[in-house]
C-alpha cells in the first residue's frame, strides 16, 4: 500500500457513479472506478482490492436486485486508519437473497468481499439496498 496518497486523495470526498442497466455495466463501472482512483494516487494493490470488490457487488446487485443501481466511493476511517468505502445501491430488497451467508455455488463473491475488506455490511433503507465494504488505503 501506498505510504502516502496524493493530494488529490487526500482532498476527494466522494465519486458517484450511475450503473448503466446493460449486460456490459460491470466493465464499464470498473473503467471509471479505475480512473476515478487512479487520480486519486491510490496503489495498484489497493486499486486491484478496489475494482474486484466493485466487480461482486456490482455483480450481486444487478443479479438480484432491481435497477436503478449507483457506485459511491467515498473516505472513511477504521480504528486510526484511512480507508476507501465502496458502495453499491440499488433498488432491491436486502433479505433473503443478499444475507452475507456461507457461499454456495453462486455466493463467492461475499466471500472475497470479506477477505479484501477491514469490515463490510448491508444496510436497507426506503430507496432500496446499500452493500458496502471498506478497503485500508494506508
Amino acid at each position: 500500500m501506498a505510504a502516502q496518497l496524493s493530494t488529490v486523495a487526500r482532498e476527494a470526498v466522494e465519486h458517484f457513479c450511475p450503473v448503466p442497466h446493460s449486460p456490459g455495466a460491470v466493465s464499464v463501472v470498473r473503467g471509471r472506478v479505475r480512473a476515478v482512483l487512479t487520480e486519486w494516487g491510490l496503489s495498484p494493490d489497493v486499486t486491484m482490492d478496489a475494482l474486484v470488490v466493485v466487480s461482486e457487488l456490482l455483480t450481486n446487485a444487478l443479479v438480484h436486485a432491481l435497477p436503478p443501481a449507483t457506485v459511491r466511493l467515498s473516505w472513511v476511517r477504521v480504528d486510526e486508519h484511512r480507508a476507501l468505502r465502496v458502495e453499491v445501491t440499488d433498488a432491491g430488497s436486502a433479505l433473503p437473497a443478499r444475507q452475507w451467508a456461507v457461499p454456495d455455488e453462486h455466493g463467492r463473491g461475499i466471500a472475497i468481499v470479506t477477505a479484501l475488506s477491514a469490515r463490510h455490511g448491508i444496510r436497507a433503507h426506503t430507496g432500496g439496498i446499500t452493500c458496502w465494504a471498506d478497503l485500508l488505503a494506508a
